[in-house]
């Protein structure tokens, strides 16, 4: 079973469902129901038109709820409507969906986590995780989001921001999650920032550039997560830094700072040191000074205070970690990092270990673990 394929083709396919009448909470049920048929149903017996079958079933188990709603019985006159198997037209409605899930009825919030579930096929565990806050809570909220939109006519799409938000997670999941969507969010800002002329499109396209032209060099043979410092430069995209940097440099001569260009300033500046020690550190300090007055994000107070600690010294950026909530994730992390900085590498080892089991991923986990140990055999020695 291909499930790139059917992550590729759930857009196009509920974009139809919608076009031809559907509310969106509905049609999104009878795509997934669709979803789950082509499991059961394409290891056996594989379709000639994927994408045809897909809208087929799909429209099929919509005018199934359809007249199965004694609330919507004025619908049953669809039935005639359902569309022939057959090859379907090549329509990518992807980014006008992330503008209807973004609607004017839903807050930002709510817009965000609808479109990832709906439409970026996060799993709500990891649109929780995206947003700090628990699981079952997130499933409420998306509920809710659904609920509200079912009702309203997808006439009036969101605005730029909402959908950047949520291009902008989408890509972070991709990036460092479980499934891989980081080109596809790369492709979308592109159409974006190809149809719309503002600032933060282009910023938001310049940061995913600079943090995609590192991928090659962020893990291993073996899958472990390779940190920054240790990386091969060699191994960077220098044509995509060199994009990302020139989409940047045109973005801020407009003087309109937003969050993305901020962001995508310190990536460059990663990106531009020659090595590790060379990053000039005080400017990424800075950078995130400005990016903290954006956004009050306690994220980017976190990082800030590991750029903190590179500028200015371990002592310094435990100072600035001191001030946050130590439940934020990553914060235990970063304590650990610090405290081996400052040369406490008994502290250090115990909250490698702390973090390793409190990991978002396998991956991170595994990462932390091997540096808690790294620090328990040099302190035996």
């Amino acid at each position: 079973m291909n499930e790139a394929l059917l992550r590729s083709l759930t857009p196009a396919v509920l974009g139809i469902l919608v076009r031809r009448g559907a509310d969106f909470a509905a049609a999104e049920d009878a795509v997934q129901d669709a979803l789950v048929e082509a499991v059961r149903v394409w290891p056996a017996d594989p379709p000639r038109d994927p994408k045809g079958w897909l809208i087929t079933v799909a429209w099929r188990r919509f005018l199934d709820a359809t007249r199965a709603d004694a609330a919507r019985r004025r619908r049953e006159d669809l039935v005639d409507d359902e569309p022939a198997p057959g090859p379907a037209p090549e329509v990518d409605d992807t980014l006008q969906l992330y503008f209807l899930c973004a609607h004017p009825s839903l807050t930002p919030s709510s817009a965000v986590a609808l479109t990832l579930r709906a439409v970026g096929g996060l799993t709500t565990r990891q649109i929780a995780h995206a947003y700090l806050v628990p699981e079952a809570s997130m499933a409420q909220r998306i509920s809710r989001a659904k609920r509200t939109v079912s009702a309203v006519r997808f006439d009036r799409p969101g605005d730029v921001a909402t959908v950047l938000r949520v291009l902008y997670l989408v890509f972070n999941e991709g990036y460092t999650g479980d499934v891989d969507l980081a080109a596809e969010a790369i492709r979308l800002t592109r159409q974006l920032a190809a149809a719309i002329d503002h600032p933060e499109v282009a910023g938001l396209l310049a940061l995913m550039l600079l943090h995609h032209a590192r991928r090659a060099s962020r893990t291993a043979p073996d899958g472990s997560l390779v940190p920054l410092a240790e990386q091969d430069r060699g191994r960077w995209d220098t044509a995509v830094i060199a994009e990302g940097v020139d989409i940047l440099q045109t973005a801020l001569a407009r003087d309109r700072l937003g969050e993305f260009q901020a962001q995508a300033a310190i990536a460059a500046l990663h990106a531009d040191a020659p090595t590790a020690e060379e990053t000039d550190w005080v400017q990424i300090v800075e950078w995130y000074d400005e990016l903290a007055r954006l956004t009050d994000s306690p994220v980017v107070r976190l990082n800030r205070a590991v750029a903190v600690g590179e500028a200015d010294g371990a002592r310094a950026g435990l100072a600035a970690l001191a001030a946050l909530d130590d439940a934020l994730p990553r914060h235990t992390a970063v304590a650990a990092y610090l405290h081996e900085r400052d040369g406490d590498l008994a502290t250090a080892a115990r909250l490698y270990a702390e973090a390793a089991h409190r990991a978002p991923n396998l991956a991170e986990r595994d990462h932390l673990t091997r540096q808690a140990a790294r620090l328990n055999t040099r302190r035996q020695r």
